[in-house]
């Protein structure tokens, strides 16, 4: 027999559960202490923004997609409107919402997430640099759930663009579109854009370079409403038969947010370079349901460097951006997937020869790009060119929609992106002549709808040119060589990589675009070799004929320190709190020059030291200017700029002290501000005198 369980009495019963709640109370406090030594430095928190970023650009390219499906549908759909509301398509609206891409586990996961780290935030106690910590937190937490209220909404309006809106067959319903609707809304749309842009003439280009001189200058800076009005913009202008790719737009949107969000989060100069890659990068990856060429993007052409610290942040970008993308637009490739490989070892010359045509084709549109954008802009021969510069913008992109709707007529491969025509090329289905005069023409048209003031991206319009050219050219080799040559098709995906690579000077982001999209290994072989060659050729003809001025680098080196630095009254070393901040913040610089006890300059101090003793009043009198400078090299008046900039790199800082002769009542500072404005000043001179500072294939994306 077992003997009895004693029952604890009430007594100790509570006595139990009094040291239960101890203990729980213990834990939490230690929990809040722990949480109140956090700390979030930049790099600790990058790959969290980039992927938030990711999200955004993913979000974006299927807001972009649906605005140009719903535009795509006024343009096409006016005689189907009295038909939307049959119970037939109402069947297929319940179709399109019951297989749409939902993924509630996002919201499973993302929410709880998100809101766990809102109540992390809260108990978080303020004061010093656990300020910083809060704000990130709540700002990336605010963030996650705003994207995920954004993406169900979207999934849903995809469905119904689907159905009423985006489902057209490009080239069989181009046939049955009326003559005068064919020249009218190119027209209209150009008429359309050129109204929403005649303000905001920074919102032009193609989206690309903008992000490329963002990066490169040090800047950082897209500014977000602009993102926005050029995805508007760039949906009338494709949506209404403008000849532009998307992928321009929708980079330059992604780096605009990851700009925001990065200068809100106080991220430094080299982190917001990083988050703005990952921006464009997202783009590319949701665009083209791409995401590892998404990312080979990001770090070829827009960081130009592959260094392991930026791969985590533009990976999660990426990898978000393309999730998204595949619940809002779908997961399915945007190639056909047809099986190639290499015939023989001889074909390697075949696809050589392609390279030096993709190569010479890019060129080609790099010039005509530019020459038509000169026409418009009142810098071409003749009497024409300076009156239509006189027009309004509206005028002159309008004029060049209804060009484009001309061109339509001969070859409809010019109408809008021309995807469709690229999965045709690929399986062989247009012949030799469609696709020689679909390459001429669509190469005229994108120069025409861009340069004349249209909105919309080279990227995607370049890969239709390179595809019809390669599917041409395929034609013709295996027409010669039928036993020792693949099919058209294969020499058209090959083309419209290496037109990509060349276009950017970027073969690796050609190859890799090519090779995911197509999902065939054997294709990779063909791929380095065109795209190698044509990129090189791209590149060497670029630049013998590009204008001989001086580069960023050259005038930094021959600029010396003296031309930029400003004079400004040193601070004391025993300088107290309260007159160091006042000073700081009327200073223009945001820096101040330091002396030492010794009255020597010993460095600098910086408006944004002041976050993290500024709200504790009880640091006030006790700390002065020296325990708040950081020592740094000193510059002399001789040394160039683009010392002194590699300098500032070093230290990840944005000025630095300059010596000046002993009993001078002032000191020097150089600031990476005053830097930048030196160069505007050089850009506009160069521009107002008919040179241009930035290499021209770094604007012609």
């Amino acid at each position: 027999m077992k003997p009895a369980v004693p029952i604890p009495d009430a007594a100790q019963r509570r006595a139990l559960w009094g040291r239960l709640r101890a203990a729980l109370s213990r834990l939490i406090h230690d929990l809040l202490q722990a949480s109140n030594r956090l700390r979030l430095p930049g790099p600790s928190v990058l790959p969290v923004a980039g992927a938030v970023v990711g999200l955004y650009s993913g979000l974006a390219a299927g807001i972009f997609a649906n605005l140009i499906g719903l535009m795509t549908g006024i343009t096409f759909g006016a005689a189907e409107l009295t038909h939307t509301l049959r119970r037939g398509q109402l069947k297929t609206l319940m179709e399109a919402f019951s297989t749409a891409h939902w993924h509630f586990e996002y919201a499973i996961i993302g929410a709880p997430l998100a809101l766990g780290a809102l109540v992390v935030g809260h108990f978080i106690q303020p004061g010093g640099p656990r300020d910083e910590v809060k704000r990130r937190l709540k700002l990336l937490s605010l963030l996650t759930l705003g994207a995920l209220s954004l993406y169900y909404p979207l999934v849903a309006l995809a469905a119904l663009n689907s159905v009423f809106g985006h489902s057209h067959n490009l080239p069989e319903t181009l046939a049955d579109l009326p003559w005068w609707l064919m020249l009218l809304a190119p027209t209209l749309g150009g008429i359309a854009v050129g109204r929403l842009l005649r303000d905001r003439p920074e919102t032009h280009g193609h989206g690309v370079p903008e992000v490329v001189r963002a990066v490169k200058s040090g800047a950082n800076v897209v500014p977000a409403d602009r993102g926005l009005l050029k995805l508007v913009a760039s949906a009338i202008t494709i949506g209404s038969g403008g000849s532009a790719g998307r992928e321009g737009p929708i980079v330059y949107g992604g780096a605009a947010f990851a700009s925001t969000v990065g200068r809100v989060l106080g991220f430094s100069r080299r982190e917001l370079s990083i988050l703005l890659a990952c921006g464009a990068g997202a783009g590319i990856s949701a665009s083209f349901n791409a995401p590892i060429a998404g990312a080979v993007f990001a770090m070829e052409i827009i960081l130009r460097e592959f260094e392991l610290r930026v791969f985590s942040p533009i990976i999660l970008a990426s990898v978000a951006g393309t999730l998204v993308s595949q619940g809002v637009l779908g997961e399915s490739p945007m190639l056909r997937r047809v099986p190639y490989e290499l015939v023989s070892g001889g074909e390697v010359l075949a696809y050589a020869g392609l390279g030096i045509g993709c190569g010479l084709l890019s060129f080609t549109f790099v010039r005509l790009l530019h020459g038509v954008e000169h026409f418009f802009h009142g810098r071409g021969g003749g009497q024409l060119s300076p009156w239509l510069s006189r027009k309004p913008l509206a005028m002159r992109a309008g004029l060049g929609g209804l060009c484009t709707g001309l061109l339509a007529f001969i070859s409809p491969a010019v109408w809008g992106s021309g995807h469709d025509f690229i999965n045709l090329a690929a399986i062989g289905r247009l012949p030799f002549l469609f696709l020689v005069t679909a390459c001429v023409l669509k190469l005229v048209a994108t120069a025409l709808t861009i340069g004349s003031g249209g909105s919309g991206g080279t990227f995607f319009p370049t890969a239709v040119i390179g595809a019809m050219a390669g599917g041409a050219f395929g034609t013709l080799v295996h027409y010669f060589f039928p036993a020792s040559t693949g099919p058209s098709g294969a020499y058209a995906l090959v083309g419209m990589g290496g037109a990509l690579a060349a276009l950017n000077r970027a073969p690796l982001t050609g190859m890799m675009m090519l090779y995911e999209l197509s999902g065939n290994h054997d294709i990779i072989l063909p791929l380095m070799v065109t795209c190698t060659i044509a990129s090189a050729l791209c590149h060497y003809l670029t630049e013998r004929k590009a204008p001989k001025v001086q580069s960023d680098t050259d005038l930094l080196e021959a600029t010396p320190v003296r031309a930029v630095m400003a004079h400004l009254p040193p601070v004391p070393a025993g300088t107290p709190l309260r007159p160091l901040t006042d000073l700081l913040l009327t200073s223009e610089a945001g820096a101040l020059p330091v002396l030492d006890a010794d009255g020597q300059v010993y460095g600098t101090v910086h408006v944004e030291q002041l976050r993290e003793v500024w709200r504790d009043e009880s640091m006030y009198p006790l700390l002065v200017a020296s325990d708040l400078a950081r020592k740094l090299p000193l510059l002399t008046p001789d040394q160039d700029l683009a010392h002194a900039l590699r300098l500032m790199d070093q230290e990840d800082v944005d000025a630095l002290p300059v010596t000046t002769p002993p009993g001078s009542p002032t000191c020097g500072l150089l600031t990476r501000g005053a830097v930048r404005r030196f160069l505007s000043a050089q850009h506009a001179y160069a521009h107002s005198h008919g040179d241009y500072p930035v290499s021209p294939t770094e604007v012609s994306h």
